[in-house]
């Protein structure tokens, strides 16, 4: 089972595989893995912060360039879980970042820009949706609309259990 925390804005830890990891952490944490949307000249050996592919500890890591390597998304596998993690602010995905991407089970969405959300959200197709708060802290109405979640009761933390649902999308809204 994975447990993903807020951490405030769109930082979010992962626990229950076999490290634990934050994702745009708000403040790096030396006792997990840190993975920035920035590239850092001299990253400490637990930051991942460049496009590329890596293997760390049973988590299998594609960092996605965007901006000629100025901004890093990232894909994430642990525990036979695909993730996404868009950085904020969104850009425009192209086709080539889709396909690197590849299948993915659970995207996580900061909440700006409905037309880049919905779009980003039409090409990956998610067996799960979790939508974070914008770079600005808030989570914009139009977003959560777009993605039938006006009405979601908001979570600090979520427990993912098993395997997802055979039908539909499951949506988790994160702070707000």
């Amino acid at each position: 089972m994975l447990t993903i925390t807020s951490l405030g804005s769109s930082s979010l830890k992962v626990s229950g595989g076999p490290r634990p990891f934050v994702v745009f952490p708000l403040k790096i944490d030396a006792d997990v893995l840190n993975f920035l949307p920035a590239p850092e000249e001299n990253p400490l050996p637990h930051v991942i912060s460049w496009p590329g592919e890596y293997d760390v500890a049973g988590i299998t890591v594609r960092g996605i360039g965007q901006l000629e390597g100025q901004k890093v998304s990232f894909m994430i596998t642990v525990d036979d879980v695909r993730f996404a993690f868009p950085a904020s602010p969104l850009e425009d995905w192209h086709d080539e970042d889709i396909e690197r991407l590849g299948d993915i089970d659970v995207l996580v969405l900061p909440a700006e820009d409905a037309k880049r959300c919905q779009t980003l959200l039409d090409e990956v197709d998610p067996r799960m949706l979790i939508i974070v708060p914008a770079a600005d802290g808030s989570l914009h109405p139009e977003v959560l609309k777009l993605c039938g979640a006006l009405d979601k009761e908001h979570v600090k933390e979520y427990k993912l259990k098993g395997s997802f649902g055979a039908e539909g999308r499951e949506v988790v809204v994160f702070g707000g």
